[in-house]
């Protein structure tokens, strides 16, 4: 080799370990950056007049595990989806309560029935009379605002799907974007390579909310498609549709046509749809899944125990003085309406004294025009036995032989299972999530004890090189003293 040609290999040398060191600051500036895949410097042998000419740059790589990337994007789909069900079971089993001494459903039906116990003990009481009434308000005013809380639930859903598809349209549109910039530039680019991460960094969003991969086309870039093989992206981004409802009631469906699903270009991937495209899984699969099935059933529910208190005291054989056929201590204003009793559930005006009743009535009888003997509490009794009676349930999900009170503890017991069933997936998500982020970060993330290696092995090439340069210029200065 000649002295030129040393000289032109160790300046080359110097160049590629300048180029290792600028990537290796860089991994470590952006050690703690979120997405940030870490680089490395490929290199080759320079071929000069089909002669080795030193060394040369051929590229910046990704250290990308794409198997790990796509494992992480499917469980985090089903951790969002976890997170999302667990969060909102936890905190209906919190208003249905699970104590008699607690807020909650469960505690309001333990004081109606004790306080109706009470009153039936001391009938001539005007005292335990309106405790009972105000226990009954309360009873009603829960069930109310349970049914209130699942539909705004439900709204809240509603509007989060919304909120979803704007992320995912915009999302897919960028990744089009980054597809054109990345076409456009050297691929084995540091710049490729941050546009590559953003890319990845997006997708990741988009995985949140709907279950996706990406497909490798040519120059570097990405279609996206679902799980279930419907694609989001193919060159062009495809526009998610949803159209959100302005109002919310109990009887809104999906199946009514009153509640919008999901459509990309004509295919229908509504979670829980039968179509081939429905996604399972993802923030969306949580948000169809409470809005369409988890809350109704929730609602339906609470709706059961509301029927069941209206159906159990109308018993004609309860109170003689009512009209046969006619409603109890409870009603329904608008018993055509269908779902939402238990929102709509009331107090017998007869008597509830805010709305011009007698509170003798309860003891008394609906229909009865005077007070009667004070001391006379079969009405009380009829109305206690026929709420502690033991009857047959089996609609919306509640099945068995209970009374009000263990209807109600039934229904408590199937929320906090519920919950219960959803923390344990979440748990279990979180656990198999954590292990891939781990195993991804051991492969693609930046260890900077390894880096300080590298740096080391960096600074000896430059010396080393820089050695080459300085003797190289000596011989040279050498043969110019001859």
């Amino acid at each position: 080799m000649s002295i030129s040609s040393a000289l032109n290999a160790a300046q080359s040398g110097l160049t590629a370990s300048s180029r290792r060191a600028d990537i290796v600051a860089n991994n470590v500036a952006n050690a703690s950056t979120p997405g940030y895949v870490r680089r490395s410097v490929s290199l080759s042998e320079a071929l000069v007049s089909g002669n080795t000419g030193g060394v040369k740059v051929t590229g910046i790589s990704r250290s990308s595990n794409e198997y790990l990337v796509g494992e992480r994007r499917s469980i985090g789909s089903d951790l969002a989806k976890a997170d999302l069900l667990s969060s909102v079971w936890g905190d209906l089993s919190r208003r249905v309560g699970d104590t008699a001494d607690g807020p909650g459903l469960f505690s309001a039906m333990s004081r109606f029935e004790s306080s109706l116990s009470k009153a039936a003990l001391s009938p001539e009481s005007g005292v335990d009379a309106r405790g009972f009434i105000d226990a009954a308000n309360d009873l009603i005013q829960e069930l109310k605002t349970l049914s209130g809380v699942a539909v705004d639930m439900r709204a809240e859903a509603d509007r989060e799907i919304a909120v979803g598809v704007e992320t995912v349209n915009d999302a897919l549109k960028q990744i089009q974007e980054l597809n054109t910039k990345i076409t456009g530039t050297d691929r084995n680019s540091n710049y490729a390579a941050t546009l590559m991460d953003e890319r990845q960094r997006i997708m990741d969003t988009i995985s949140e909310y709907i279950p996706v991969k990406a497909v490798p086309r040519e120059f570097g870039t990405i279609d996206v498609v679902t799980d279930q093989g419907v694609f989001l992206l193919a060159g062009t981004a495809r526009e998610i549709e949803f159209t959100p409802s302005n109002v919310f009631t109990p009887s809104q469906t999906l199946a009514g046509g009153q509640l919008s699903g999901l459509t990309v270009g004509g295919v229908d991937i509504t979670p829980g749809a039968s179509s081939y495209g429905a996604i399972s899984s993802g923030a969306m699969g949580g948000l169809f899944q409470l809005r369409d099935q988890d809350l109704p059933a929730f609602s339906d529910q609470l709706d059961a125990i509301a029927n069941d208190l209206v159906t159990r005291l109308s018993d004609d054989s309860i109170d003689p003085t009512k009209t046969p056929g006619d409603p109890g201590l409870f009603i329904d204003p608008d018993p055509t309406a269908g779902a939402g009793l238990a929102a709509r559930l009331q107090l017998n005006p007869a008597v509830d004294e805010a709305q011009g009743g007698e509170i003798w009535r309860l003891r008394d009888g609906l229909g009865a025009v005077a007070e009667g003997d004070p001391g006379n509490g079969t009405i009380l009794n009829n109305m206690l036995n026929a709420i502690t009676a033991i009857n047959t349930i089996n609609t919306s999900g509640l099945q068995g032989q209970f009374s009000v009170a263990d209807l109600t503890a039934h229904f408590s017991s199937l929320t906090g299972q519920t919950r219960i069933g959803h923390e344990s997936v979440l748990s279990s998500n979180q656990f198999q999530y954590q292990t891939v982020i781990e195993a991804e970060q051991s492969e693609s993330g930046v260890d900077i004890d390894a880096q300080m290696q590298e740096l080391l092995l960096v600074e000896q090439a430059y010396s080393a090189n820089a050695r080459v340069i300085e003797v190289a210029s000596q011989m040279i200065n050498t043969l110019m003293e001859l």
